[in-house]
């Protein structure tokens, strides 16, 4: 009693310690604690003791759980629970975290539990000065017109410090010169930039360029700085005209000079520069005439033939040019232009015929086109002849005066040239020679005489088994050198070995994607082959073959199939009987399943799930043999059952279960109890009380009718002669719904009402008498016959009263049979049963089997 006073006595102390200490956190916890410190402390370093700023005990912080809350995706501080430090777990830029903000806070909250309890915690995190002030560019560069008056203000861009305060941005300076000074601005938000200031003129001929240095600095220490260069260019002021290097250009032409000839270049110079420097040429004052046969370039001052010039129509050309900078000062110059009369007729090509396109086929020596050429001057002059280039499979013939034949010398072929550029040219006999060009499009039309191709002629798909009909598993791809129609692919299936697989699988003809009919299954089908065929459209057509062999893939799509111990026929479980005194390691059976599919997938495991006495028994896990793990104990049941899950090594796995149920006995007789002694549920007992009212009923009144018919026949004894009954009077062999052996025997059966031991309702024994079976015979609507083959049942004078007893018993399993339609008569050879129906289902939900 002392001891448990003295216990009691602690319980109580603790409760109101706890209480007290709860008490003072609810007080504590409205308080807000503040560390503060700089940015870019090593990682590791200590902001703080939080369990003693917080007043909890170093010792407890373990068990309370101790942690820091933040809604901060990057965790920048860790807690020991160890001695209540916290420590900087990651680098902390102040300027990643808090930007341009003056104050960088963060705001984290201290949990502790048993009890809990929340503690705001601030923490500052204080800038250095580890930034330098920094220009977007190295080197600026600006331009100011050499025009500008003194007091111009070129606007600069400012440099940016991340820092803030006096570690941010505070003055500019720049390097020494005599055009230049620094004016430096703050706006509203304290942001500094710099302008430059033009004190004196510029002069670009003086000194075309200038170079600055300013420097951005900061207030920190020690002071960081930021540079940029500055190039100034000097742009130049137009004050000077152009200037041709002639005031006058004479040129004698040649009447017969091509068109675009260059006839001369205007050359006009500039001291300015840029814009003002610029030259561009025009006419001045220029007859249409004169326009319409020359061009002048404005950007190059080119003069060049725009029209044939005729020394018949005009002998001399005059026009004016004007050269003009980009600010408007210009200079003119004359060009005098004189033709001499040449051989100016060139040859004229007349193409009469020609027969475009030609198929690739045709013979050596087709004729492509008839050309007619002539020239208008006379003599050496008016004399012309054709020829092209000699690379051609072509060849020019002349036929008569001025006529010339273009007509095949070689085969063609269209898949290496489909189109030729014939060009004709003619020249006549002039000083120099004139010349005529004439360009012949030659189209070369198509023939079917090349056969599709595949890419590959042997092809292999892969297809995982259970795959979608319709599914696409390959493609194929041909081509053609041929054109339209004739390069028109159609692909479709060639059967090898006399076999089919338009059920397994399709093309579409004109993509050559290959689909699979129907979903493959690895376990029926592993691979196949058969042959593709691509045909142009051409006539006649062309086809060529590619073989396909398509292997299917095996998935995990079968489950184990146990084979032993297999189901009954009726879904009950088998059962296996083990003596009690069966040593550890005793076999009790062995669980023997197989799967379909292959590999990995195949790969069987066994486990125990369930057991009556899960240490009872053990399972291979690989071999599936069920082992005795222990010795029977007399608390043990009798009747143990086991639920065998067999898995395979898929992904994902799929598996089977097998229930066993195992009775320990030494003997089938000892085992029988226990397979025959099942619960009956409350239907099956209401069932059998109205089919044992009814037989009660039945039988009174048959025993009733029996004592009458006796009497009766004792009073007829004296005068009629004994009279047999025979089944086959009362039910005729002509009536179809009874067996042919209904009056050929009796039923070989002894019916005993019993109560069962371990049951709240009446059951039947059927007992086998001279173990055979018995056929069950019912009628549509009436009574049920139950006959053998081997007796006839006589009611006679000299018929005993066991006898009658045995027809009433009869005519009573007649009535329990057309009552209750649910009960089945099963009698096998010298063994006992119960099976109502409901008794039936409740074995096969039981897992049992029968013996």
């Amino acid at each position: 009693m002392e001891i448990i006073g003295r216990q009691l006595g602690a319980v109580v102390s603790r409760q109101i310690m706890f209480l007290f200490l709860f008490c003072w956190f609810s007080l504590v916890i409205s308080e807000q604690f503040h560390y503060s410190f700089p940015e870019e402390m090593e990682k590791g370093s200590i902001v703080g003791n939080v369990g003693k700023d917080l007043g909890l005990n170093v010792k407890e912080l373990s068990a309370r759980n101790l942690r820091l809350v933040s809604s901060v995706k990057k965790q920048y501080f860790l807690v020991n629970v160890n001695d209540g430090n916290l420590y900087i777990k990651s680098r902390i830029d102040r300027e990643e975290i808090c930007g341009n903000a003056p104050i960088c806070v963060l705001n984290f909250e201290m949990l502790v539990e048993n009890p809990l309890n929340i503690f705001p915690l601030k923490i500052e995190i204080q800038d250095i000065n580890d930034n330098s002030p920094l220009f977007v560019r190295n080197i600026t560069f600006l331009e100011l017109s050499e025009s500008s008056l003194p007091g111009a203000r070129i606007l600069i861009e400012s440099a940016v410090d991340p820092d803030v305060g006096i570690n941010s941005l505070q003055k500019y300076h720049l390097n020494q010169n005599q055009y230049f000074i620094l004016s430096t601005k703050e706006n509203a938000e304290g942001n500094k930039h710099a302008e430059l200031i033009l004190e004196q003129p510029v002069d670009r001929e003086k000194q075309s360029t200038h170079h600055l240095i300013l420097t951005a600095t900061d207030g920190g220490n020690p002071m960081r700085t930021g540079t940029t260069y500055i190039h100034i260019s000097v742009i130049d002021a137009n004050d000077n005209p152009p200037i041709f290097s002639q005031e006058m250009f004479k040129i004698s032409l040649k009447e017969n000079i091509p068109v675009g000839t260059l006839v001369i270049q205007l050359k006009a110079t500039d001291v300015d520069q840029g814009i003002n420097g610029e030259v561009a040429y025009s006419f001045t004052n220029v007859p249409n005439s004169v326009l319409h046969k020359f061009s002048l370039d404005s950007r190059t001052g080119e003069i060049r033939v725009k029209e044939l010039l005729d020394y018949e129509e005009a002998a001399f050309f005059e026009m004016n040019a004007e050269a003009k900078d980009g600010g408007g000062l210009f200079a003119t110059c004359k060009v005098l232009i004189e033709l001499t009369d040449e051989n100016d007729n060139a040859p004229e090509i007349e193409l009469m015929s020609v027969s475009s396109p030609v198929p690739e086929d045709s013979p050596v020596g087709t004729v492509i086109a008839l050309i007619n050429v002539y020239d208008r001057d006379s003599g050496p002059n008016g004399k012309v002849y054709c020829h092209f280039r000699r690379d051609l499979p072509l060849q020019l013939i002349s036929a008569t005066n001025n006529y010339y034949k273009l007509l095949t010398k070689e085969s063609l072929d269209r898949e290496k040239i489909s189109m030729y550029n014939i060009t004709v040219t003619a020249t006549d006999e002039g000083s120099p020679p004139l010349s005529t060009n004439k360009t012949i499009p030659l189209v070369i039309s198509d023939i079917n005489d090349n056969a599709p191709v595949f890419e590959q002629t042997s092809n292999v798909a892969y297809v995982l088994e259970n795959n979608p009909p319709g599914a696409s598993i390959y493609s194929v791809k041909a081509s053609d050198l041929d054109l339209n129609v004739n390069s028109r692919i159609t692909y479709s299936l060639l059967s090898i070995e006399e076999v089919s697989f338009s059920s397994y699988i399709s093309i579409n003809s004109q993509t050559g994607i290959v689909y699979a009919q129907r979903s493959f299954d690895y376990e029926q089908l592993r691979d196949f082959e058969l042959q593709l065929k691509a045909e142009d459209g051409g006539s006649p057509p062309l086809s060529s073959k590619a073989s396909l062999r398509v292997f299917i893939l095996d998935q995990n799509d079968n489950a184990p199939g146990i084979l032993y111990p297999s189901l009954g026929s009726d879904g009950s479980s088998s059962f296996e009987m083990v003596s009690p005194s069966s040593n550890i390691g005793t076999l009790v059976t062995k669980v023997i399943a197989i799967d379909a599919d292959s590999g990995h997938n195949a790969w069987l495991s066994y486990q125990l799930i369930q057991a009556t006495e899960p240490l009872l028994f053990q399972i291979g896990f690989h071999s599936g043999e069920i082992r005795t793990a222990r010795s029977l104990l007399e608390k043990d049941p009798v009747k143990q059952k086991i639920v065998i899950l067999v898995k395979d090594n898929g992904q994902p796995s799929l598996s089977s279960t097998v229930t066993l149920h195992v009775v320990f006995a030494e003997t089938f007789q000892e085992a029988l109890p226990e397979l025959s002694n099942q619960p009956s549920d409350t239907e099956n007992q209401s069932n059998l009380h109205v089919y044992l009212v009814i037989a009660l009923v039945l039988i009174s009144f048959l025993f009733l009718f029996t004592i009458i018919l006796v009497i009766g026949r004792k009073i007829l004894e004296s005068k009629e002669e004994a009279t047999v009954f025979q089944p086959s009077d009362l039910y005729p062999k002509a009536v179809p719904r009874f067996s042919a052996d209904y009056n050929e025997g009796t039923l070989p059966y002894l019916y005993q009402p019993c109560a069962a031991p371990e049951s709240k309702q009446n059951e039947f024994i059927f007992l086998d008498l001279n173990c055979q079976k018995s056929d069950i015979i019912s009628s549509d609507n009436a009574a049920v016959q139950l006959m053998s083959r081997q007796d006839t049942t006589i009611i006679s004078e000299t018929s005993t009263f066991p006898e009658l007893v045995q027809l009433l018993i009869r005519t009573l399993s007649v009535a329990v049979h057309q009552f209750g339609r649910k009960t089945e008569i099963d009698l096998t050879d010298c063994q006992v049963h119960r099976r109502p129906t409901s008794r039936l289902k409740q074995t096969q939900e039981l897992g049992l089997k029968e013996p």
